[in-house]
């Protein structure tokens, strides 16, 4: 990894982008020494709020910030860049179809994925944040030619991240006492947080799974709609906790895993677990600064594997929708 590196991050006006840019300029995603040009890039009506999230992020006079630069062209913010941040994508609306959304974001992540081949840098990382985020991801890629697909993610750390904070408060373990937890599949409601190979201090995670009711009836569900219980408490979306996973996601790719444990990483299949070849799908991944590397070999019982496929069948019809559309 370079002194310095060229981060873009698309939506910088929004809460996830605002919540996200301060502890990118101070060293929390690609570590201490490592210098920063940070573009903001958004769309032509949002600029002038990313122009006031620039004024606060000179403000800080953060010792790791090169420099700072909004954008609302795509080709201009992704030029040279290192490490891209995709959190700007359509909000799905009242009345709009899914297939709609499918279609307004694939447009977006088309153009994106286009630009990021042309001009960014040769060693680009790619984080999809936007929903739908593993479709979106493929998209991009999709339109990316040049740039090897494993440089393509999506964002399922948050899903990963709240399956620990579950984890932790049925058992009264502290999280950093929580290991090889797993989210498979979507970053949806059809996920599915496994449990069944994690640890939790002394005890496996296996051991904590028998209790069925608890397992089925409170923490799958719990974390699979955790985003929709926060927007019911709070009124809008995860915001300082995607940010947070977005941030976790990108230190451990570039930085490597711990040993001993993964984390969840939605990228392309390449057939591993029964996952047809090209979804982009989250799976347990280690890194060792270099290249996601999914973790091969799990056993999967009927309770996981039904899970799994369940949530492999949505990717498949969401990709064949945006192949329908003619988006990848």
């Amino acid at each position: 990894m370079s002194d310095t590196m060229t981060v873009t991050v698309t939506g910088a006006a929004g809460n996830i982008g605002y919540a996200a840019l301060f502890r990118i300029a101070a060293g929390d995603m690609l570590g201490e020494g490592i210098r920063v040009k940070l573009r903001l890039l958004d769309l032509p009506g949002a600029v002038r709020a990313a122009e006031g999230t620039a004024m606060e992020i000179e403000d800080g006079a953060f010792a790791l910030l090169d420099s700072l630069d909004v954008y609302d062209d795509a080709r201009a913010a992704f030029d040279g860049t290192d490490i891209a941040l995709l959190i700007g994508s359509r909000p799905r609306s009242k009345g709009m179809e899914r297939a709609d959304l499918l279609s307004a974001n694939g447009a977006i992540f088309q153009e994106q994925g286009r630009a990021i081949a042309d001009v960014a840098s040769d060693r680009v990382r790619v984080l999809v944040v936007g929903n739908p985020a593993n479709t979106n991801a493929l998209v991009a890629a999709e339109n990316a030619p040049g740039v090897p697909g494993e440089r393509f993610t999506a964002l399922t750390r948050l899903d990963h991240n709240r399956a620990i904070a579950q984890l932790g408060k049925h058992t009264g373990a502290a999280a950093r006492d929580i290991s090889r937890v797993t989210i498979w599949g979507n970053h949806s409601a059809t996920q599915y947080p496994d449990i069944f190979h994690a640890r939790v201090g002394d005890r496996a995670g296996a051991d904590i799974a028998q209790d069925r009711d608890w397992l089925e009836n409170d923490f799958v569900p719990t974390v699979a709609r955790r985003g929709t219980a926060i927007i019911e408490a709070r009124g809008s979306s995860s915001a300082a906790s995607a940010a947070n996973a977005a941030i976790d996601h990108v230190h451990d790719w570039v930085l490597g895993t711990p040993d001993g444990d993964w984390t969840s990483v939605a990228l392309r299949s390449h057939g591993e677990y029964g996952v047809p070849e090209g979804l982009v799908c989250s799976f347990p991944a280690t890194s060792d600064g270099g290249d996601w590397k999914v973790v091969e070999g799990l056993d999967l019982g009927e309770f996981a594997r039904a899970r799994i496929d369940a949530s492999v069948a949505e990717l498949v019809a969401e990709r064949d929708a945006v192949r329908e559309l003619g988006f990848a």
